[in-house]
């Protein structure tokens, strides 16, 4: 019994296998470690529904400084593209006739391509919205107008064309729309410019969000920073637990911003196709254009997206090490540290 015995105890516990070493490796290599940050906080939730706000907000006014840039510079081409000669009314002109003749005069100029001369129905139906209908002309010193179709690449000399009508028709008046043109730039450059204002307010008040975010969750947490810091942990390891944290966030809540701000976009552009031909859809086409943004304002949501994304990630990562900062100073001021 005893020779039984010692070898026992001389052989030991069992070796453990490879194939057991390896499954042991597995399963500490699977378990998941807790995160320092609860990711159900009311912090991190406020901080979410903020995010989609803001972002909501900046991807609406991206779309909408699209949308009002695009309008604009339909507008624009095609005023460039025409110029108009108005005639004034006199008993001493047969104004038929110079209506031709100016239209004929400035097909001869090179850098225009076609002309027509607005008949007495057509310049009717111009004026009706202001006289109402059934308005005859005839009664009335209305002005009647000559349309020339230009090259925009190759514009005639509107100066030679203005002197040359004052020479021969004394009652025509050469209108090239450039100040309606300076005046339709300068409102797409006014709202690029509001709409750029916009944008930095958002991302200014969604830093400080951010910030103050950051500190409730490091309050909450203060004691687990402490207690990590003491027993070693750097300073960037504690960011980057953060810095994880709010970039979930900021994606999330970015991302869903995003989709409500193209979900209205294309409500409203269902909306307008739609109500065709309805009077409040020509209201909305007139002011507004076609609610649909170019790939430019897709463009400029995904950017908003990533700096979103970017801006709080950055916050939050300089807060958090701020705060560090802070314990180490309070921790080697015993004064402080008693306070």
């Amino acid at each position: 019994m005893s020779e039984v015995g010692e070898k026992s105890e001389q052989a030991g516990p069992e070796p453990v296998t490879a194939k057991e070493k390896l499954a042991a490796r597995k399963d500490m290599t699977l378990r998941r470690t807790g995160s320092i940050v609860p990711q159900q906080s009311v912090q991190g939730k406020a901080l979410l529904a903020v995010i989609i706000i803001m972002s909501f907000l900046a991807c609406l006014t991206i779309g909408a400084v699209s949308m009002i840039r695009t309008t604009a510079n339909g507008w624009a081409s095609q005023i460039s593209r025409e110029i108009t000669i108005q005639i004034k009314p006199d008993e001493s002109i047969d104004m038929e006739k110079k209506l031709i003749e100016a239209r004929d005069l400035a097909l001869s100029f090179v850098g225009t391509r076609d002309g027509r001369v607005l008949d007495k129905d057509a310049t009717a139906r111009l004026l009706e919205p202001w006289l109402g209908a059934g308005l005859d002309i005839d009664e009335l010193p209305v002005p009647r107008l000559v349309v020339i179709t230009i090259d925009e690449q190759n514009p005639p000399d509107f100066a030679a064309m203005r002197a040359e009508l004052q020479r021969k028709i004394p009652q025509a008046y050469l209108d090239d729309h450039r100040t309606w043109v300076d005046r339709l730039v300068s409102m797409a450059r006014t709202t690029v410019l509001i709409g750029s204002g916009v944008l930095g307010l958002v991302f200014f008040a969604m830093v400080l969000t951010v910030i103050f975010a950051t500190r409730g969750a490091l309050a909450g947490n203060r004691h687990i920073v402490e207690v990590l810091h003491f027993v070693g942990a750097e300073a960037s390891f504690v960011a980057e637990e953060f810095q994880k944290h709010f970039l979930v966030v900021s994606l999330k809540g970015s991302l869903a911003g995003a989709f409500l701000a193209a979900a209205l976009f294309a409500s409203l552009s269902w909306w307008q196709s739609a109500r065709i031909a309805t009077p409040e859809a020509d209201q909305a086409a007139a002011l507004f254009g076609s609610f649909t943004i170019d790939w430019t304002g897709y463009v400029g949501i995904f950017l908003t997206m990533a700096v979103i994304a970017a801006l709080t990630t950055i916050t939050a990562r300089f807060t958090v090490m701020r705060t560090i900062d802070e314990i180490d100073h309070i921790r080697s001021d015993p004064g402080r540290l008693d306070g």
